[in-house]
């Protein structure tokens, strides 16, 4: 019954019940409009459908569009229908009554792919007050697919009684949209285009750029109508694309191909001679033209379009664009208003790719933060610092094979990755690196050979498929500020991660006695190991301090990158960077070295969004460049290292 009212309430705008009326007479009224519909004339038979009051409007238009109705040969009767075998399974129309008849002596009706989508845009004004709200949605997105004047009415009319905040709002932006580019009048059509400039939607700048259509005029005349722009010849049109702009709008003459002109020649041949020139002489275009424009004067063939007279013809004529849109106010706002949203969504580009670098660089500075202190501390180039990054996002995978809730295995996964990289780092520094202080080739060779021991050793276990580390569900989707702006949940906490690791290590080396000793090796070896500092176990210590921390960069880098025994690969190159930029063993340096590669990448792709390759390599020479300018980095080392 609720359905039935607001069927009525749409297309009787009645306040009260009103009497339901029979469809079938209004039908039979139109049947032949019904039955044999075009484009042209169905509307006529659709209007009539709809303004008829009856309660069986809606589904008759539901069912006729999808071939749900038939039609009996002997008095053209329309019926509900469905084919169980040869029979149909008929419900009366008006009564609902139903009754299973021979197929024989009935047509179905198939209206073509232009009925049916005007079918269903008077369908659509039937569904935007229907009780069940998927319907209603349905028919809101069916609005914003293939907008319409005729929308416009039935739309307004259906949101006062929308229950749904959501859809409500939804409804009052389309109808906002609809306003802009169908109202009947200018003044509310302006101000809807004001609003428009308010906000960064995609679907507006749709609706502005449509009402800024153009379309390219000539004339020969100053042109009139709401004008966009004079085109220049030369820069913005081609001289040969304005004659033949010309020639199409029926001002010029079509141009004589080279081929036609031959040709002519060839048939105008007389005793080796044509328009007065032998054929000898006959074989540049301009010998060619000259003989033409001869036979052309002797009247013999059609006159030649020479390059001058096209000059001439184009040079007559004003190549203009003109709006179709033809209300110049309602063009000058809606360029207004798209200015406007154009510079806002250009301040929230920058705003997104601000977030993008700021994301990327917390990735990086988690990569290269236990190289740094690494580095700084013994100065050792540890080319399987990737593979501990590996290792940690492993040991992530392997926890969520035992503890299937995701949020507890995230928290066991971060302590334990340090545990095992950590262990890792102290057996690889008391059996190999200890060996190699000072000797920064063989350090080099070593590690990268360990580096693909340890790849040929993830593959072994791992396989080489990716692995997933599957994110908590409170990670899953992302902070949406707009439409432009949004960032996801795991780059937040990884970026969270990255301010907390900043914060426990500044407090580790400046707050604990661990980190004074490792500062005071950092600085000057000799005179720490006179004050009883053992610098060898402060190695060991440091280097499996770093290697921890690698590890738990692994776990968080794995959560949004694939888990593969080359995945520390993508970032060993990434970290040294940002260790060297930044300047070495210096924790802010290494922020700072993040902070600018995380920036420049993301700047450069931005430039070059299609070639992330060529970013990397535009990146790494810029580096290069910055390095011979700053050997040391953004933030000097003191010390030992500022001595090497």
């Amino acid at each position: 019954m609720l359905r039935a009212l607001l069927t009525l309430f749409i297309w009787l705008g009645v306040a009260g019940l009103a009497q339901a009326q029979a469809l079938q007479p209004v039908l039979q009224t139109h049947a032949n409009e019904i039955a044999n519909p075009s484009r042209s004339s169905v509307s006529t038979a659709i209007d009539a459908v709809g303004a008829s009051g009856s309660l069986q409007a809606g589904d008759f238009l539901e069912a006729w569009q999808d071939k749900g109705i038939w039609q009996r040969d002997a008095d053209s009767i329309f019926f509900f229908a469905r084919e169980t075998g040869s029979d149909l399974v008929l419900r009366d129309i008006d009564t609902q009554a139903e009754e299973t008849v021979p197929k024989d002596g009935f047509s179905q009706l198939k209206p073509n792919g232009g009925v049916r989508r005007l079918i269903a845009t008077a369908l659509v004004q039937f569904q935007l007050s229907d009780p069940d709200l998927s319907r209603r949605k349905s028919a809101v997105e069916s609005i914003a697919r293939r907008p319409e004047a005729d929308q416009l009415a039935p739309l307004r009319a259906s949101i006062e009684t929308e229950s749904d905040p959501a859809l409500k709002a939804r409804k009052t932006q389309l109808a906002n949209f609809l306003t802009a580019s169908f109202g009947a009048d200018p003044a509310d059509r302006i101000d809807a285009i004001n609003s428009l400039s308010k906000v960064t939607a995609l679907e507006a700048r749709a609706v502005l750029n449509q009402i800024l259509s153009v379309t390219t005029q000539v004339s020969a005349q100053a042109p009139d109508g709401n004008v966009a722009r004079i085109l220049d010849i030369g820069s913005d049109v081609a001289q040969p694309d304005a004659y033949a702009r010309l020639v199409d709008a029926g001002l010029a003459a079509p141009t004589t191909p080279n081929s036609v002109i031959r040709d002519t020649l060839a048939a105008n041949v007389v005793e080796g001679r044509v328009g007065g020139i032998p054929t000898a002489q006959l074989d540049t275009d301009a010998a060619r033209e000259r003989a033409y424009i001869a036979l052309a004067e002797a009247g013999t063939v059609p006159p030649l379009v020479t390059a001058a007279m096209r000059k001439q013809a184009v040079d007559a004529h004003v190549f203009y664009e003109a709006y179709d849109e033809p209300d110049p106010a309602i063009t000058d706002a809606a360029r207004a208003a798209l200015d406007k949203i154009e510079t806002r969504v250009g301040l929230a580009q920058t705003a997104d790719l601000t977030l993008d670098a700021l994301s990327l660089a917390s990735i990086y500075f988690l990569a290269a933060i236990g190289l740094a202190i690494t580095f700084g501390v013994m100065g050792v180039i540890n080319m399987a610092h990737g593979e501990f990054i590996m290792m940690g996002a492993y040991t992530g995978y392997v926890v969520q094979q035992f503890v299937p809730d995701y949020t507890v295995s995230l928290l066991v996964a971060l302590p334990l990755a340090f545990a095992v990289t950590f262990a890792a780092g102290v057996v690889m520094e008391r059996l190999v690196i200890r060996h190699l202080y000072h000797r920064p080739l063989e350090t080099l060779l070593a590690t990268f050979g360990i580096s693909i021991a340890l790849q040929q050793l993830a593959k072994n276990i791992f396989g080489t498929q990716a692995r997933p580390l599957t994110s908590p569900g409170w990670l899953d989707g992302a902070l949406v500020f707009s439409d432009v702006i949004q960032i996801s949940y795991i780059r937040i906490a990884i970026f969270v991660l990255a301010l907390l690791f900043l914060g426990l290590i500044l407090f580790v080396l400046n707050r604990t006695r661990l980190g004074l000793e490792v500062r005071a090796v950092t600085q000057n070896p000799g005179m720490a190991a006179s004050m009883g500092i053992n610098p060898d176990r402060i190695n060991m210590l440091t280097f499996g301090l770093g290697s921890g921390i690698a590890g738990i960069a692994g776990v968080a880098i794995g959560l949004y990158a694939k888990v593969t025994s080359e995945m520390g690969a993508d970032y060993i190159v990434q970290s040294f960077m940002t260790v060297v930029v930044g300047g070495v063993g210096n924790v802010w340096g290494t922020l700072a070295g993040a902070s600018l590669i995380g920036f420049l990448q993301k700047g450069i792709e931005w430039f070059n969004p299609s070639n992330t390759l060529a970013a990397q390599t535009y990146m790494v020479l810029f580096i290069i460049l910055f390095i011979q300018f700053r050997p040391k980095g953004i933030v000097a080392q003191k010390g030992r290292a500022a001595a090497d």
